[in-house]
């Protein structure tokens, strides 16, 4: 073991665990907005209720997220200054515009509306949570942009004085071909993750509390947010088709990892399950779906899908001796993961639908114990959706141009990065803990009581009538 290796470990723990918070801030953003528009429009109590409570759920996820946010860009002035140094004038360019303009949009909205209620109009409170939603959706793009530049080099050249890159097109940066498709993919992934919240928050107050009198508003709940991971489970399914073409077409190797196809093949088959060596190099048993990679690959059933083995042959001619070729078990069983977990959610959501039809209330012990892992589910998809595009895209750290261990700070000691990396790990694993027991704590108390608190009494005591107590 050596910097590198615990660097990369660091990097990749703090950036999975920054993830957990994302999506959620993402997709609740949105929903709460919505409900908010429709308590605006309809006046009804119900949906002024549940956007005060998820809204508060919102809250606690979002200042969780800024927080992880912050320490994990720390990271590449401490562990990958050579990285920093050699794509900092691109890779700088949007993760600046992110935080001068679409974080502050967020981080200020979001104020208002924390603040704003019975004190701003109405129309202007609504403005504020959409603005605040509309700059965080802002905010990924423009960090999803910055990634897919590691993914898909564009709007750059080399100097070859300093031997950095240099930016010559920023627009080609913002509109790179991976980034126009990994957005879509990563909103509709956020989206899943906020709706299963929705969902299994409301499911557990249905079941515990059905005879409660805002019953209705979570029955509603229950069912808005098994609607919201039905379609965003659909949409992950069609933007992740367009991006796993466009990552056969910009990164041949990582969709050959994918599979763990080391021959080129036409058609090649999708394994739905396969036994192999440690290294995924021999196959012992493969459950196959014919035509299927071919498909997700090019998108005609009977096209090439070129081999690992092809593929390092010509990478080694055209970038030199070395192994081009990622941990090929990581990515194989995060590929699958990733689609696993996702439509395992979407299964739950239409069994929660289900429970639900003609008005009846679900009482199934089994169904409430699948509603309370829902929501983990969709966050291990993302999960391991990262780590298949970040794994699948080694040994570069920014492919083509510039290798992972060239990439990691020189003089920075295996010491030292052990270091920052137990303290950090010791400190994310506290705020999970205040972070769970927080999202439990006010999901458990429910929606709030909206009936009006009395007015204090100004009444002067020196003309309070007297009384006596007998």
């Amino acid at each position: 073991m050596d910097a590198l290796d615990v660097a990369r470990w660091q990097f990749g723990v703090t950036t999975v665990y920054h993830f957990l918070f994302v999506p959620l801030t993402i997709g609740l953003s949105v929903l709460v907005a919505v409900l908010q528009t429709m308590w605006h429009r309809t006046g009804n109590e119900r949906y002024l209720k549940l956007t005060k409570f998820y809204g508060k759920l919102f809250l606690i996820n979002f200042a969780m997220g800024v927080v992880t946010g912050i320490v994990q860009e720390f990271q590449f002035g401490m562990n990958w200054s050579d990285y920093s140094r050699f794509v900092g004038d691109i890779f700088g360019a949007p993760l600046a515009i992110e935080a001068l303009v679409a974080f502050f949009l967020e981080s200020t909205f979001i104020g208002l509306w924390i603040f704003g209620w019975d004190r701003l109009p109405k129309r202007l409170h609504l403005a504020a949570i959409w603005a605040a939603a509309i700059g965080t959706n802002l905010s990924a793009y423009f960090i999803l942009a910055a990634n897919s530049f590691m993914q898909n080099p564009v709007g750059f050249r080399i100097n070859p004085d300093s031997g950095r890159a240099e930016l010559t097109d920023f627009l080609a940066v913002l509109t790179n071909k991976v980034a126009l498709v990994t957005f879509p993919h990563t909103l509709a992934g956020s989206f899943l993750v906020a709706g299963s919240l929705v969902v299994t928050v409301g499911l557990w107050h249905v079941m515990r509390n059905s005879g409660s009198a805002d019953t209705g508003a979570y029955r509603f709940a229950t069912k808005f947010g098994s609607w919201v991971v039905l379609v965003s489970s659909a949409l992950v399914v069609l933007t992740g088709d367009i991006q796993g073409k466009i990552m056969t077409e910009v990164q041949p190797m990582k969709m050959a990892a994918a599979e763990g196809l080391y021959t080129t093949e036409s058609p090649a088959s999708f394994s739905v399950l396969t036994v192999g060596s440690l290294d995924g190099s021999r196959e012992v048993f493969a459950l196959k779906i014919p035509y299927l990679l071919s498909f997700l690959g090019t998108g005609d059933p009977h096209g090439t899908v070129q081999g690992i083995n092809d593929l390092q042959a010509q990478y080694a001619s055209q970038y030199g001796p070395g192994n081009y070729a990622p941990i090929i078990p990581v990515t194989y069983w995060s590929f699958r993961f990733m689609i696993g977990f996702g439509l395992a959610a979407a299964a739950i959501a239409l069994l929660v639908l289900w429970s639900q039809r003609k008005g009846r209330t679900p009482t199934s012990r089994w169904l409430l114990r699948a509603g309370l892992v829902m929501p983990v589910l969709p966050l291990l998809a993302n999960s391991f959706g990262w780590i298949f595009t970040e794994m699948g895209r080694q040994p570069w750290i920014v492919f083509g141009e510039m290798l992972t261990r060239d990439g990691v700070s020189r003089s920075v000691s295996l010491t030292e990065v052990l270091t920052s990396f137990t303290a950090f790990t010791l400190i994310y694993a506290t705020l999970a803990v205040i972070e769970f027991k927080l999202l439990v704590r006010y999901a458990r108390a429910g929606v709030p009581d909206l009936t009006p608190e009395p007015a204090d009494d100004d009444t002067d005591d020196a003309e309070r009538p007297l009384a006596f107590a007998y």
